[in-house]
């Protein structure tokens, strides 16, 4: 079911676009390793139409939990969430090791079918002032560990000069930012969502 109103929920499989680049990037990955940094599995953000199931991310419980959240259940504003890449069950992370095109901080997916580490834990930033995180309603992601927020920029995409035949080409780079600016918008506004 695809809706623009509603709750985003524990289980629930989302798309989330990047608000600063106008809206045509969503958060995705694949099988790819980082030929550099920490080598491990690539995110980037692609455009929407060409990202299909790799931009799927399901919502679950963070790393400190010692069970499952039920699934439905809403997701309070400050939740601490992981994201786990859909096709690849990897957990969408970041660690103290430069990105590749900015400088700042390497995001990748990690993990083994869901199983990852307290580096994986990210808090829902809500810009609104309801209780819970809201489908189509900007927010921002802050890593547990770092502080830093995922980001991304139309200035730091994937071409020819910096990745000549890659893989990733014409893709933004996801990033961890210190800086909190428009930058590090996203929203959850297509998906699968689970309710009670």
């Amino acid at each position: 079911m695809e809706s623009n109103i509603g709750w985003v929920t524990c289980g629930s499989a989302i798309k989330l676009t990047h608000t600063d680049s106008g809206g045509y990037y969503q958060l995705s990955s694949n099988g790819h390793q980082w030929g550099g940094g920490s080598s491990q599995q690539v995110v980037t953000l692609v455009r929407s139409e060409d990202g299909g199931h790799s931009t799927l991310w399901l919502v679950v419980e963070d790393e400190t939990q010692t069970e499952p959240c039920m699934p439905g259940t809403p997701i309070k504003c400050g939740d601490y969430i992981r994201l786990t890449h859909l096709q690849t069950q990897k957990n969408l992370h970041t660690h103290q090791v430069r990105s590749a095109l900015s400088g700042q901080q390497e995001v990748s997916a990690f993990g083994e079918n869901g199983v990852g580490d307290v580096l994986d834990d990210w808090q829902v930033m809500c810009t609104t002032d309801k209780q819970y995180w809201s489908r189509g309603t900007q927010v921002r992601f802050k890593h547990r560990e770092t502080g830093k927020y995922l980001s991304s920029s139309k200035n730091h995409e994937f071409n020819d000069r910096n990745c000549r035949n890659c893989p990733i080409l014409n893709h933004l780079e996801a990033a961890g930012t210190g800086r909190v600016d428009s930058t590090s918008y996203f929203k959850a506004d297509v998906g699968v969502y689970l309710s009670h």
